[in-house]
């Protein structure tokens, strides 16, 4: 079989502090610019994957390759994050494509909220926002995707989390619930195209896309808010297998790049933004920041709709052995 050359596409893309975000010129909010939302694919995928670390390159073409080759994906849009990647490394880490197009848009910063920008190259109605060390089983996927056709309004998610009122504090955290959650996180999230547009163009949410671009996090969480205040429910959770190459309790190596050489996956992990210590803390002050703003709490829990409880999903190497992160007995 030949194998056809991939297809990159580069565009530089820049936020603004008005309501909506630009782009050389080019306004990411004109609906103008984009698709007619009535000749949107209703029966495939779009994925874009957030990547930024270099060390985490061979991943990224591992996954890269996943998702094109499955057939309910229509394209794959790379979103690098790291200016100072040169662009021949890039190029050079990308796979060759037989299925699904792979387009790579490099943006000029580290902003979160770039990732949430409405695109012009997205023409299905669905999109699955992931992270660059988020590896699923392809079962798992499209079974999420099944779940997204059945409540097109909700945010689909292997990864929950809870947003909580401390009576003591008297004030509102971000924690871990076993029987209910209001949060699915960005690590693997379907949901509908047009809440990019609610997200980034949304004049209400201005002052919140600030907190996100100072705070370098919580835009999973805002997003979270935006979904629940335009469909009224709360996400939902499904199950599978889902390999979280980066989650802090992993141990071991990552196998070969396919170079040769053996990735330290204590790397992979060190660059993941929840292992900062403060990290819980944090995304409790953005809760309470994004009520405050926007004056009411939309986020809904949910209660087990597809899984019983909202334990972890991610697998991680223990041991020599993949057993799901929050296993303590293995």
């Amino acid at each position: 079989m030949i194998r056809k050359p991939i297809s990159i596409v580069v565009v530089l893309l820049h936020l603004s502090t008005v309501p909506a975000a630009t782009a050389g010129g080019s306004d990411h909010c004109d609906v103008g610019s984009l698709p007619d939302p009535r000749t949107l694919r209703p029966d495939r995928l779009t994925v874009l994957i957030s990547g930024y670390s270099e060390h985490r390159l061979p991943l990224l073409r591992s996954l890269t390759t996943l998702y094109s080759s499955l057939p309910y994906v229509a394209a794959v849009l790379i979103l690098w994050g790291n200016p100072q990647t040169p662009s021949e490394t890039l190029t050079a880490a990308l796979p060759t494509s037989d299925g699904a197009p792979i387009s790579l848009i490099r943006h000029p910063d580290r902003s979160l909220n770039a990732r949430f920008l409405p695109r012009a190259a997205i023409r299905t109605r669905a999109i699955a926002v992931c992270d660059d060390d988020i590896d699923p089983d392809p079962d798992a996927l499209a079974h999420a995707f099944s779940q997204w056709l059945a409540h097109e309004r909700a945010l689909i998610g292997f990864f929950a989390r809870s947003h909580a009122f401390d009576l003591e504090s008297k004030t509102w955290i971000y924690t871990v619930h076993r029987d209910r959650y209001s949060i699915v996180l960005t690590k693997l999230m379907i949901l509908r195209t047009e809440y990019l547009q609610r997200y980034s163009c949304w004049s209400a949410l201005r002052e919140a896309r600030e907190l996100v671009e100072r705070e370098r996090n919580c835009e999973d969480i805002l997003m979270n808010f935006v979904a629940a205040m335009e469909g009224g429910e709360g996400p939902v959770l499904v199950q599978g297998k889902v390999r979280d190459w980066g989650d802090p309790r992993n141990n071991g190596t990552l196998p070969s790049s396919g170079s040769g050489a053996v990735e330290d996956e204590a790397e992979i992990r060190r660059v993941g933004l929840s292992i900062r210590r403060d990290h819980w803390k944090k995304r409790g002050e953005c809760i309470r920041e994004f009520h405050r703003m926007l004056g009411v709490m939309p986020l809904r829990y949910s209660y087990g709709k597809v899984v019983e409880g909202a334990g972890e999903q991610g697998l991680c190497n223990k041991g020599g052995k993949l057993v799901y992160c929050d296993n303590q007995h293995y």
